[in-house]
Parts: structure tokens; sequence; C-alpha cells
């Protein structure tokens, strides 16, 4: 079984993530995939072995919950027989599964963080809704104190901002279409990899995600040519207040949940 490098990539939903994983897939060193479910498996382990933590004491198995929560990963991605593993999950800016990944995986970890403002988010997802016939009151749920999968992930990403040591990078939307490749050479830089020409004239998805399943058709559609698409859904007068609230870079999560609870 090969030794892999593990990368990590989180953030807000509708940042681009699935554009900026095709592009990497491109190079034959890295692997990148659509949303996983390691960060979630880890977690869950980690939480099982501790609440069994006594038994394993009484039987003299102090480094079970170590040795089975760090096997996770390689198992997770056995059949990947590239070096480097990009591993998407939102969840990964929290403190709980950063520190998960400090102490399974590596102790100086890399994690690339995609945002976006916030209306433009809600105005993509708005517009995938509506294209697939769904709720038009998509925006209040989407915008509900720690509902997934935009606030909760608005607020890991504030607290990665509030805490970041050097293992997040923050990247923005519009860099990623806009500076595409300067984009893509921060990224090597902050991962420290060789450097790697990528094609961004026509980009196909090497592992694309069911949208069936989502129930979301185009949830994850890449065009070939790489470009922002003018979306002219208009939000309410309460849903950009709350948008502009949660994007000032001033606010603290706890006060935020404070004013709306």
């Amino acid at each position: 079984m090969i030794e892999h490098n593990y990368v990590f990539l989180s953030g807000l939903p509708r940042t681009g993530s699935t554009l900026l994983t095709t592009l990497l897939s491109q190079n034959p060193l890295i692997h990148a995939e659509g949303i996983s479910s390691l960060c979630p498996f880890m977690f869950d382990l980690h939480t099982s072995c501790g609440n069994q933590s006594i038994p394993l004491l009484a039987t003299n198995r102090e480094k079970t919950r170590h040795d089975l929560v760090s096997a996770l990963p390689d198992i997770y991605y056995k059949n990947v027989d590239k070096k480097i593993v990009i591993d998407k999950n939102r969840a990964w800016t929290t403190p709980a599964n950063l520190n998960i990944i400090k102490e399974y995986i590596t102790p100086n970890p890399k994690i690339i963080v995609m945002v976006r403002p916030l209306q433009e988010i809600i105005k993509s997802f708005v517009r995938v809704y509506s294209e697939n016939n769904r709720p038009e009151n998509i925006e209040k749920d989407l915008l509900a104190i720690m509902s997934e999968p935009v606030m909760r992930s608005a607020a890991g990403v504030k607290w990665a901002r509030e805490n970041n040591n050097g293992e997040f990078l923050f990247l923005t939307y519009d860099q990623l279409i806009f500076e595409t490749k300067q984009t893509l050479k921060t990224i090597y830089k902050f991962c420290n990899w060789e450097s790697f020409e990528h094609n961004q004239k026509n980009v196909v998805t090497e592992n694309p995600e069911n949208d069936l399943i989502y129930n979301l058709q185009g949830l994850h559609y890449i065009r070939p040519t790489i470009s922002k698409v003018q979306n002219n859904i208009s939000l309410s007068e309460e849903s950009m207040r709350i948008c502009e609230i949660m994007d000032s870079p001033l606010l603290k999560l706890e006060e935020f949940l404070c004013e709306h609870t």
C-alpha cells in the first residue's frame, strides 16, 4: 500500500472546490475527488473509542484507540495509487476535527479553505434549487442558525480565520476563477509541491459526483472553460442582512449566536 501525503480541502459550499479538485487532479501525483466521509468516520470512531476508555485501559490497550483511528485514512483511500491525496470536507475547519488531523494524520496539516461572499453562495444555491423545482423558501433554510451546508461551514471558517497558526490557506472563489494560474501556484507553494502546468482551457472532471444522490442535478457541474456566470437572483432584505453580518471580518461567532438565539 502506497504511503499517502494528505492535504485537506475545506471552507464554504459553492466556492469552486469542485473546480479546484478537478484542476488538481490533472497532476498525475494528486488524487482529488468529491466530498469525503473520512472526517465524520474518524470523528465518530475517535468518540466511540473514548467512550470505551475504561475497558481499553483495563485490558492494557491504551494505544488501540490511536491505532484504529489513524488507520482509517489509508483504509479509506486504499485503492488510490497516487502519492498526494486531497481530502475534501467542510468540517475540517472545526477545532475538534483539526485536533483529529493533528493527533492521527499529521502534526503539521495543510488545509485549503475556499471562501466567497455569503450573498453569492445563497444566490447560487437558490438558482440550483430553482432549476430543480425544489422549495422556493430555501433561502430561510440555508441561513438558519448552524444549519448545513452553509451556516455551520461559515462558523468553521470564522473559527479558522481567528485561530490560524499557518495550517489554513484561505482562497476566494474569484481568485480561483480570475487568477487561476496564480492561485494554483499559491497552493503548490503552501503545500511544498513541485510545480506542474495545469490545463485551464478544457477542464474535465476525473472523479465526478453523482448529483442525483443529492436530488440536485447540476450541483457539481463544471464548465469546460473557467468562467463566472452572472446570477440575477434577488434575495430578501433579511437574507441580505444576515449575509452582511456573517461576512463581517470583525464579527466573532459568539456575537452572532447571541444575537440570533
